[in-house]
This record gives C-alpha cells, structure tokens and sequence, in this order.
C-alpha cells in the first residue's frame, strides 16, 4: 500500500498541484507556540499560516483532506481546535505534547468531530506512551524527529532511525492497530540521508504515513507556477514508482542490508556536523 503523502502549503494554487499529482493531505501549520525557541539557530520550517488559510483552502479540494496542525496544548486549544473544525479541518494534529492527559484533553475537545493525529515528539511523550495508547479517539500518530531528536539531545534527526528509538516506538503503537508515520522525505537522490534509504526504513517499520519535506519541491523556489506544477509531477512520478519496485520486495535481508546502511550512514554524517563544530 502506497503512503498516505503530506505536503505542507498555504498556498492554494500549491496546494491544488499537489492534490492533482496525487498527495493525500494538504497540511496547514498554525503552530507557532514556542517553535522558535525550541528550533532558534536551525534551518527547518517555520510556517505562518492561518485559519484563513483553512477557509480558503478546503473547499477547493476534491480528493485530498485538510489536515490542521494546532499550537500545543493551552489554554486556548479548546477555542482552536473549534475555530479550525468550523473553517474546514478534516484531520487535526496536536503536536509537542507531554503528557497522556494532555491528550486525554484533546480527545475530548475534538469529541470526533475530526480525526485526531497525535505529533510524537518530546521524551516524555515516549515515556506515557503506554497510557496514550490505551484511551479510545487516537486515529493516527506521527512521530517527529525534528523536535524528537532535539529532545534527546541527539546531533542528527535521523539518529533516531538509526539508534532504534523509531523502531521502538511504532512497534508499540503497531499492536494497538493505529496507522503511523514518522519524519519526512525528501526528493529521490536527495537528502543528508539518501530519501530512497529513508523509503525502505517506512517501509521495513510498517510506518504508512509521511510528510514530504521542504526539500521534494519547495514552492518558495519557483517564480513561475508552471515550471513548480512540472517539477512537482516528476518528483511525484518517481517516488511512486519506487515506492511500487520497494513494495514489491519479498527478501527481508534487502530491508536488513538497508537498516545496517542507514546506521552507518547516520553514523558518518553525525561525526561531519561534530567535526564541523568543533
């Protein structure tokens, strides 16, 4: 089975190429609460987005969902989570959350309204996972290695995948039968870790969900529309052909050869960012 693609835009002649080119969420991003700080210094994504956006965006779509990430948890979510419903939200993630009745709190405030997406990305979210996975009202969990690496202190998000620590985790939420994804991908042939390795690991782990990355095909580097919608087809085209040759494999020791690959890969690509800052 293909994986369920998330593309992050506000933009709603964006947001229709990728729905045309076959990407099944179009994700708005109204997190700002504490981002910067946790991300200050990092070159990563930092979104300005609105409920405007929202309202714009959905009813534009015919096949793709509108999936909302919110702030983390506040004093105001209730009130978010009602104004993103109202403006067209189908799928609603809750990121940075670090406890099972934060959760617990944002089950009830969607009352089902929405499909709920829990964001793993805290320690300590790993940590009351066991109690997570008992409540009733989890559609889905994505595990975020961006803010998940930074929490462990780790030099490389993909030191995760590389350490065990993703494999842990979806195989605890593996036997409560709730899809998963983690982490992004990026273009075929790109990336610090190569997208086709990272491909392999989504699907060695069973993970069934992923966002595509800034670096697939980032808008802000077109000027002209046309020349984005071309080359966000062809990159669609070629990930889902490999993605069809990798569904394919029979052979666990291919997945296996991969794993061992991706650890050294991380391995090398950590002591060049230590090296670099020393």
């Amino acid at each position: 089975m293909a994986l369920k693609l998330m593309y992050i835009t506000n933009q709603k002649e964006v947001a229709l190429i990728a729905e045309k080119y076959g990407v099944d969420r179009i994700f708005i991003d109204l997190e700002t609460l504490g981002k910067e700080e946790r991300q200050k210094g990092m070159n990563t994504v930092k979104s300005f987005h609105s409920i405007q956006d929202i309202e714009t965006i959905a009813p534009l779509l015919k096949k793709s969902e509108v999936l909302v990430r919110i702030n983390p948890w506040n004093a105001n979510s209730e009130k978010e989570i009602n104004h993103v419903i109202n403006a067209g939200a189908e799928l609603i993630m809750l990121p940075m959350w670090r406890t099972a009745e934060e959760v617990r709190k944002f089950i009830v405030a969607v009352n089902q309204r929405a499909k709920t997406i829990l964001l793993l990305e805290t320690k300590e979210a790993e940590l009351c996972l066991d109690d997570v996975l008992d409540m009733k009202g989890i559609d889905e969990i994505h595990i975020g290695l961006n803010d998940l690496h930074l929490s462990y202190s780790l030099t490389f998000m993909f030191e995760l995948l590389a350490n065990g620590t993703v494999e842990r985790i979806c195989k605890k939420i593996k036997t409560k039968d709730i899809p998963y994804g983690f982490g992004g991908i990026a273009r075929l042939g790109m990336g610090d870790l190569p997208a086709e390795k990272v491909l392999l690991e989504h699907y060695r782990l069973g993970s069934t969900r992923a966002i595509l990355s800034r670096s697939f095909c980032n808008s802000n580097l077109f000027s002209d529309i046309s020349e984005f919608e071309k080359a966000f087809k062809t990159n669609m085209e070629a990930l889902r052909q490999y993605e069809d040759k990798v569904s394919q494999i029979k052979d666990v020791d291919i997945f296996e050869k991969n794993r061992i690959d991706v650890k050294k890969c991380v391995t090398k690509i950590v002591a060049d960012i230590e090296k670099k800052g020393l």
